[in-house]
């Protein structure tokens, strides 16, 4: 429509005024005035001069004579409301009925593809709230570009090597007693994670010590003699060390077999995953190659640096006086892995915002080092997770667990449905599947529906509300709509052509339009929770409706198979809109 109409305002302006305007600003009609698109006048004014309103009601006039879907127009000072005939949005909407998986575009496998990664966690502990945010939104951002066109993988490097990991290692040798998570019943991830927890009360039990033998804090913290171990233990790892390694290996088989669990619950999948293990030595070359090209320099102590102060930043070391990697170096050669392992359009990083300044240097740098995809790197940074109880710190144990999170989530919308008492006729396993269904689709549409910028306060009893702004509240609507059809027992599949639309159906109509424009919109900022604030609109413009004008109970047969049609895409809209999201749908509820 919007072609069509700018098409006939250039005509316009040269047939009128004889002036070649370049372009034409709409916007959506403010709700107090009547029509369904505005024209900017004051826009025009850089190409003729004269009154605002005086110039919209000749376009207008000329619009209403040319243009068969124009029914009607108002000016308001410099805004041009355009009412567009009823035929116009029954044609289009029953294109968009015929269209099977209306808005979602198949994939291009002749373009360059893109990669998302996304929960990137260490093998020392189960993954938390903060991980939870981090899966969601890498993989309902995956889901979203690839609903745009693209091809997409997704991937995650997994942090399976290091100090912190050496700390479980020897506190399951000093403490564990043989402990597996056969015989103590713990998914493997929780027992890792346990005995990070107690090398933790352990190094501070011995540092208390040597302070009452009197040394100081900070050789204390030094000289723990638990600490001197875990770091001779990170260097036999390092030598390959047979022993070291066979209980690494083990370790963390038992942290990835609890993982797997936790992604098979959450709903998130991978194509590749990388190991730091694989990955640490990466870009040691790429340092000496910008060493010889002068990108790099070399200090006293043999270390190697970068300068940015130029662009704003600070000098970063890429490798140190010993000639180990640093992260910075880890993740140069991880990115060019990346790009040689797949033919990548776009690289996305999801990864909490305390590291903005880290991808802001490893971009610098990449382009520095002449890579032209450097310029297609994104930092997907987001906010961190609130409780109301506080800061989680995952050495004392004080994390908020996923698992037990998810179960809550479960618990939660269990007690908030038995409370409400509408599950009559459902099964025992029925009620739990819906109780699961509820609860996560509570928990992901919360932390989805707000900016990944923003920081998130998350309480559980308010994101299972069955009013509002939550996911119960679309999936109640969605079940509403399904059964509406499951009473619907006759043949609406009759196309409507000449009938007179409600306000509602028009208003209705004009947001499923939107859907295709959403997700392309939401792919391009990375950004679910675009298409969450659509799906909430939709399903707030569609109660609405519902409230408003009757369905099945409607007396005219053409307007009844319109309605009903009408429920039946905005079921299918929700559906696939919260699929992108990566949360189910009940069929009853």
């Amino acid at each position: 429509m919007r072609n069509s109409l700018e098409i006939a305002v250039k005509k316009a302006f040269k047939e009128i005024y004889d002036t070649d305007i370049q372009s034409v600003e709409f916007q959506a009609t403010k709700k107090d005035f009547k029509g369904d698109i505005t024209i900017v006048v004051f826009a025009f004014l850089r190409f003729v001069k004269g009154n605002p309103v005086e110039i919209g009601t000749k376009i207008g006039t000329y619009l209403l004579e040319n243009v068969s879907e124009v029914a009607d127009f108002n000016v308001v000072k410099g805004f041009l409301n355009i009412e567009i005939a009823d035929s116009y949005f029954i044609n289009n909407f029953n294109s968009i009925y015929k269209t099977h998986n209306f808005g979602i575009v198949s994939p291009n496998k002749n373009e360059k593809a893109v990669m998302v990664e996304y929960s990137s966690p260490n093998t020392n502990k189960p993954l938390h709230l903060g991980h939870i945010r981090n899966n969601l939104l890498g993989y309902s951002v995956a889901e979203i570009i690839k609903a745009s066109g693209k091809q997409v993988y997704k991937t995650q490097i997994i942090n399976d090597r290091g100090i912190h990991i050496c700390k479980s290692m020897l506190a399951w040798k000093r403490f564990g007693k043989g402990e597996t998570p056969e015989s103590s019943g713990l998914k493997g991830d929780k027992l890792v994670g346990n005995y990070y927890v107690a090398f933790d009360k352990a190094y501070k039990e011995e540092i208390s010590q040597l302070i009452s033998e009197g040394k100081t804090e900070e050789d204390a913290k030094k000289g723990a003699p638990i600490l001197l171990e875990a770091q001779q233990m990170l260097l036999k790892w390092e030598a390959g060390d047979k022993e070291v390694v066979d209980l690494w290996k083990t370790m963390n088989q038992w942290v990835y077999d609890g993982f797997d669990i936790t992604y098979k619950e959450l709903g998130v999948d991978f194509d590749k995953n990388y190991y730091e293990s694989n990955t640490y030595l990466l870009g040691k070359d790429i340092v000496a190659d910008g060493l010889e090209k002068e990108i790099f320099y070399k200090k006293e102590d043999g270390s190697v640096w970068i300068d940015l102060t130029d662009e704003g930043l600070d000098e970063k070391i890429v490798l140190r006086a010993d000639g180990t990697a640093v992260y910075m170096t880890q993740d140069i050669g991880t990115a060019i892995e990346r790009f040689k392992d797949f033919d990548l359009q776009e690289l996305v990083y999801t990864v909490g915002n305390e590291q903005d300044y880290h991808f802001k240097v490893l971009f610098l740098i990449l382009d520095k080092l002449g890579f032209e995809w450097a310029k297609n790197l994104y930092h997907l940074s987001y906010g961190m997770v609130d409780l109301p109880s506080g800061k989680m710190k995952s050495r004392e144990g004080t994390v908020v667990d996923a698992d037990d999170l998810m179960i809550e989530m479960t618990d939660t919308a269990r007690t908030i449905s038995q409370e409400l008492g509408k599950l009559e006729g459902y099964s025992e396993d029925e009620k739990e599947h819906l109780y699961k269904t509820i609860g996560l689709g509570a928990l992901k549409y919360y932390i989805l529906k707000v900016d990944p910028k923003k920081r998130i306060l998350f309480d559980p009893e308010e994101s299972v509300d069955f009013a509002g702004n939550t996911g119960p509240f679309i999936q109640y609507t969605y079940a509403r709509i399904q059964s509406i059809l499951r009473k619907a027992t006759f043949d609406y599949s009759k196309e409507i052509t000449a009938i007179n639309l409600d306000a509602k159906e028009r208003e209705l109509i004009k947001q499923i339009q939107l859907f295709p424009e959403t997700i392309q919109n939401a792919a391009q900022n990375h950004s679910p929770a675009i298409i969450a604030n659509y799906t909430y609109d939709l399903v707030k413009i569609y109660n609405s409706f519902y409230q408003t004008v009757p369905i099945l109970g409607c007396e005219n047969q053409d307007e009844k198979i319109i309605r009903i049609q009408l429920s039946n895409k905005v079921a299918e809209i929700i559906k696939a809109a919260f699929k992108l999201l990566g949360i189910n749908v009940p069929e009853r509820m």
